[in-house]
């Protein structure tokens, strides 16, 4: 428990370290969700040659490890007019630092709009960043990992007008933006369902797309990273705000996303009434005995039902002490996360 104490003030000096930096990139940034509606409403045949190529190099990128394929992918992608493709990162802090100057960065393997599913992989997997964060600093590491894993993976920003700091809107609003995403997806792919995996907000979102927007039949697997299915507090999103650089800026601001969140809040009531899952999707719930954020950290935690399975880290790796922001760069997390995805294959987590 000490460490976990030690990691709060280490984690809001950094912040303060990098503020300066990051005013600089806020007023440089260019609207994150106008560029996702664009994007959306664009269709995959008419999508660019030359961004399908920037996606390509900067698969390339992975394969080989050489910054010289990334800086080639975000050349061609700026140059064709479309989104610039980061490296893997291996944590939350130094890929959001990345995306601070980069608000519409992608991580490496995603929105690759010709990627056709195969037999062993049939659904693509669509990414859901959280409160606070973006697609690039949320998948850095564990959207080149499906890629390399045979996933067709395709990743959004959602919930905010400018800069890195987003999914701070309005839920409902936001699930509209991820339902426009997920038809994107399935027309550019030819599938009927896709799996997605949500951090935190983005694990949570998805069920009011799942059970308002019609994504019940659009959906296969719904996993979720430390979700906020039964709210948190005002004290671990404050604490979340601090964790994130610049975040405390957008929370003092307008977030509507955050009172969303809250214990008790009337979203949260209505999501939850009448069942907090459906019969048609598999739903897996990945939990950390040490997330500051959403607390307890069983609230994250789903009804039981036949076609949930909720489960901590610390039940694979004892001495895991992961918390809420870096979860999705933790190797156990993303065996689960793999193994959530495609259980016939199912390797065990190791520390």
């Amino acid at each position: 428990m000490r460490a976990r104490h030690r990691r709060r003030p280490i984690a809001a000096l950094t912040g303060l370290a990098v503020a300066a930096g990051l005013g600089l990139a806020g007023a440089t940034a260019a609207p994150a969700t106008a560029r996702t509606a664009a994007e959306t409403a664009r269709t995959a045949a008419t999508a660019p040659a030359a961004a399908r190529t920037a996606t390509g190099t900067a698969r390339a990128a992975t394969a080989t490890g050489t910054a010289r394929a990334v800086r080639a992918a975000e050349a061609a992608g700026a140059s064709a007019g479309a989104d610039p493709v980061g490296p893997p990162q291996g944590n939350f802090l130094s890929a959001f630092l990345y995306s601070a100057t980069r608000p519409t960065v992608l991580p490496t393997g995603a929105n690759d709009w010709s990627c056709k599913p195969g037999p062993a992989h049939p659904r693509p997997v669509v990414l859901v960043h959280g409160t606070f964060e973006n697609r690039y600093a949320n998948w850095a590491a564990l959207s080149p990992k499906l890629k390399d894993a045979g996933y067709c993976v395709f990743a959004l920003n959602y919930g905010g007008s400018a800069g890195p700091v987003l999914g701070t809107g309005d839920i409902a609003e936001s699930a509209g933006q991820l339902a426009a995403f997920v038809e994107r997806v399935r027309s550019a792919t030819g599938v009927d369902k896709v799996d997605i995996v949500g951090h935190s907000q983005g694990g949570m979102l998805p069920r009011h797309y799942i059970k308002n927007l019609g994504g019940a039949a659009k959906v296969g697997r719904l996993v979720a990273l430390v979700p906020s299915n039964h709210g948190t507090s005002l004290l671990g999103l404050g604490l979340l705000a601090r964790l994130v650089p610049g975040a405390d800026a957008v929370l003092g601001a307008a977030c509507p996303a955050c009172e969303q969140q809250i214990v008790g809040s009337r979203f949260l009531k209505e999501l939850n009434a009448g069942g907090e899952t459906v019969p048609a999707v598999d739903y897996t719930v990945i939990a950390t005995w040490y997330d500051e954020v959403v607390t307890p950290y069983t609230s994250a935690f789903l009804a039981p039902a036949r076609n949930v399975s909720n489960e901590t880290i610390q039940g694979h790796c004892l001495i895991n002490t992961t918390a809420h922001i870096n979860i999705t760069y933790d190797r156990t997390a993303t065996r689960l996360v793999l193994n959530a995805l495609d259980p016939a294959h199912a390797q065990r987590p190791t520390c």
